[in-house]
Order: C-alpha cells, then structure tokens, then sequence
C-alpha cells in the first residue's frame, strides 16, 4: 500500500528556489510511489514566490498553497502547513535546496518503531556564524527547557498525524519550533530516532537564521514556553 504522506515546505523569499524544490519532491513521490500531498505556506513573501506557486499550482493537482499575508515567522510557517496536512504521515523540510527529499527514504524504515523520525545533518553546509550560533542553541534548550537533541533544528522531520494535537508548538513563531516540537514530545512519552542526512549550501537567496529579528524573536519564545509551563 503507498505510504500516505503529507510534506510542508515553508517559504518567505523563496522565488529561486521554490519551483526545484516542489519538483524535487514530486519527483521522489513518483519514484517511491508515494500516495501524497505537497504543501507550501508562503509566508508573506515579499518577492515572486506567489506567482511561481500560481502557476504550480495550474500543473501539480497535489500542490497546495497556504499564505499568509505577512510574515509571521519559520515557525507560525512550518505549523500553518502541518495544520491542513490531511495524510496519516506528515513531514515538513526547508524549501530554499539544502535538503533533498530523496533522503526521507532514509527515514521512512523507522516508522513502524517510532512515531516521530528526524535528520541530523551528517555536514553541516552553513556559514560558520550560523554554526556557532546552533552551539548556543542546543545549550540553550538544555539549560532552560532541559531537552538535548542533536542538530535540532534539522529541518527535515516525519511524524505520524495523530500526534501532532500532542506536539503542536503553542508558542514558537519562528526557530523555536524544532526544540517546543520535542519538548512536548517528551513530555508526552513519545520515542523518537534521529538518522544522518545529507546538507547542502544554498544556491540562491538569503538564510535568516542568523538574523538578529529571528534571534530575539527565539529568546522570546523559549522565555514565553518557559514560563507557561512552569
């Protein structure tokens, strides 16, 4: 029976990149003969990105579009998706090409054992600032929120849709999210495995992990999870 599966891919600024990577996965979803749904949120995309989905969306019957008017936020981006994901699995990668969707073959083994799979990227290909600030992170989430998950912010992640009621962030907007995902995991006992993937350097446009907005707007979050389940 084809696996039924759900992928988000978030997108703020994406026109030079958004186009292969939806063709990406379609392409793994007929090699694999998946049974799945594409979905990407736009979210408040200042640049062409609306009009490529536009026309995408006129040639790929299982591409789906949901905007948001202005930009809320990587996080608010990756839970807009995963919310109108109606397949039994749903899984959620970055959209700018530093993944493939090939590699989600590599997770799908584990599915049977565990609800939630993730990647952990085998070589990180990021600026050396954007490595350094992922150090300060994962100290972060341990000294406050008491999680240590290696590469947490791998963005490439498949869980199974009856969970996510149970793991749904409440208050990360932007790079939170990964870390509130496991957070609630955890305390709701659920397992899950991590497997290497492969990374790649983005081609075309601007990261904005590192950008000092995206940062205080991180600290906020995990102050604001912090608190409210104290």
């Amino acid at each position: 029976m084809p696996l039924p599966l759900s992928i988000v891919l978030p997108a703020y600024n994406e026109e030079a990149n958004i186009e292969a990577t939806v063709r990406d996965v379609l392409a793994w979803f007929a090699e694999q003969g998946i049974d799945g749904e594409i979905i990407v949120t736009n979210d408040g995309s200042k640049d062409g990105t609306a009009a490529v989905l536009a026309r995408l969306k006129q040639e790929i019957p299982m591409l789906r579009v949901v905007t948001h008017e202005v930009n809320r936020g990587y996080g608010s981006a990756v839970r807009s998706g995963l919310d109108q994901a109606t397949k039994e699995w749903i899984a959620y990668m970055d959209s700018d090409g530093q993944f493939k969707a090939s590699d989600f073959s590599k997770l799908l083994p584990y599915l049977g054992e565990y609800q939630i799979v993730t990647g952990r990227r085998r070589k990180r290909a990021d600026p050396f600032l954007r490595k350094i600030n992922a150090k300060g992170f994962a100290f972060l989430n341990l000294l406050l929120l008491g999680i240590w998950v290696r590469d947490i912010n791998c963005a490439m992640k498949i869980f199974h849709r009856s969970i996510w009621s149970k793991v749904r962030p409440e208050f990360s907007t932007g790079a939170l999210i990964n870390a509130e995902i496991f957070y609630r995991a955890r305390r709701s006992g659920i397992r899950w495995k991590q497997v290497f993937v492969e990374h790649y350097p983005r081609r075309f446009g601007a990261q904005t992990g590192a950008n000092l907005t995206v940062i205080l707007r991180m600290f906020r979050d995990m102050w604001r999870l912090r608190m409210a389940e104290k």
